[in-house]
């Protein structure tokens, strides 16, 4: 493609490492897409004919066609997935190929194939986000009612119910699709013009390109346009925060499936067994899911490094940018579908829950509140208070709820036959009836909330 500077062929090292096809092929649709526009952009502006415009299309097709049936004659000799469709063009049509490169550079082209291929990357993430959303939710309205343990320091802290507790996740990954669609806004600019770096002296109209092809605007600065990589990096960091939570949300699946803890079960179809130890039943998915954010984590830091410092605009260090980029939506996207699958498959075990939403004193709270609205008491006043009665509870072996009333009423002689009233998990969750609080009411509230967001 540039044998007119070179009268020798690249050594067999130097095309080892400069070749790319055998991962940029990917964005071989993108391309496709991209010369398609940039075609019809040329006849209008009469920079090519409409004799060559047809011929280019035409062999466009063709091309699409082998690549679907797997024909495709993809060859390392011409490095990457531009120059293999524009070589394979040239056999299909002729000269009228080589008119097609006219007013771009494959920097422009790279650029723009890349930006398409994330763009859609982060649609299919968002979808995938709210189809793990709506598994969730379905869930927590089964189960609006269901209570369990609120842990801080995973130590029980106050009752909740599991429908609440599954909630707070649809608003993490609501969070996590909210940043995928502000990264797709920003990076939803054509870099088709710029050519190499400093755009064309041909008569080229970018806004027609960028609108064909789905974009807002044109970019504005040729120089940006091909040396950006803003667009993946922001992508690449949503997807890390995504990973994060999924790894929280599979770490408690994991937490929850042991014996110790007993509050899910998940089927068959989600755990895999051991090859020496016959009883056992792991939670493999979710232990596979929690780890995937490390690939996540990485692609994101490999870009970063790569990136850094890099002057304007093109160097060639960029074409470490797809790898990572692909390796981290493959990821991703295999998590979310996993994840969304075993939320829809565990089965909560209520009884046991509910008897963990009362352990550890988890209504102590409740005792502390109950005093500062019944008797008046500063809250400092009635935590003192709390504290003894929660000592005191532990000496005698019993819960709070099982404390004589005598025992209380040492500790402040304000205290009635009504504070049992408090005392148990399902009276404290019930009493939460805050905005955003775990009563089952504000729960079912939350539920109908999202459901029509994600309707």
């Amino acid at each position: 493609m540039w044998g007119g500077r070179f009268t020798a062929k690249p050594a067999e090292l130097m095309q080892a490492i400069n070749v790319s096809i055998g991962f940029d092929r990917r964005l071989a649709a993108q391309d496709l897409a991209g010369s398609r526009a940039h075609a019809a952009m040329l006849r209008k502006a009469g920079v090519i004919t409409s004799q060559d415009e047809a011929a280019i299309q035409g062999g466009l097709d063709t091309i699409e066609g082998e690549i679907a049936a797997g024909t495709f004659p993809f060859r390392e000799e011409f490095e990457d997935i531009h120059m293999n469709v524009e070589a394979r063009l040239r056999e299909l049509i002729g000269p009228a190929a080589g008119r097609l490169h006219t007013a771009r550079s494959r920097n422009d082209q790279v650029a723009l194939d890349f930006r398409m291929w994330v763009r859609d990357a982060c649609d299919r993430t968002i979808g995938q986000l709210k189809a793990l959303q709506a598994a969730l939710v379905a869930q927590a309205e089964a189960h609006a009612d269901t209570l369990m343990p609120g842990f801080t320091h995973l130590q029980p802290a106050q009752p909740v119910t599991f429908g609440h507790h599954l909630m707070a996740y649809v608003e993490m990954f609501g969070r996590d699709a909210g940043r995928f669609a502000d990264a797709r806004r920003r990076m939803n600019e054509s870099p088709l013009g710029a050519a190499a770096l400093a755009g064309s002296p041909f008569p080229i109209d970018r806004e027609m390109t960028a609108k064909a092809l789905g974009f807002d605007r044109p970019t504005a600065n040729s120089l940006d346009s091909v040396s950006d990589r803003d667009f993946a990096l922001e992508s690449l960091a949503a997807a890390t925060l995504c990973g994060v939570h999924l790894s929280r949300l599979a770490e408690e699946i994991v937490i929850w499936t042991t014996p110790q803890f007993g509050f899910i079960r998940l089927s068959d179809a989600f755990t895999t067994g051991s090859s020496i130890m016959p009883q056992k039943k792991n939670p493999d998915a979710a232990e596979l899911v929690r780890a995937k954010v490390g690939r996540l984590m990485g692609s994101f830091t490999q870009l970063s490094i790569v990136m850094k410092g890099l002057p304007l605009a093109y160097s060639k260090d960029m074409q470490e940018d797809k790898v990572p980029t692909f390796e981290a939506f493959d990821a991703l996207e295999l998590s979310l579908l996993a994840m969304a699958g075993m939320v829809a498959d565990l089965e909560p075990v209520a009884p046991r829950m509910a008897q963990a939403a009362g352990a550890g004193f988890s209504t102590a709270t409740d005792l502390a509140d109950w005093l500062v609205r019944t008797l008046d008491l500063p809250f400092r006043d009635a935590h003192h208070v709390t504290g003894a009665a929660v000592k005191k509870a532990e000496e005698l072996g019993c819960d709070l709820s099982e404390l004589p009333l005598s025992e209380l009423q040492a500790l402040s002689q304000g205290i009635g036959p009504d504070v049992y009233e408090v005392l148990t998990p399902r009276a404290s969750a019930a009493s939460r009836k805050s905005y955003g609080g775990t009563a089952p009411d504000q729960v079912r509230a939350q539920i109908k909330r999202w459901k029509d967001i994600l309707a």
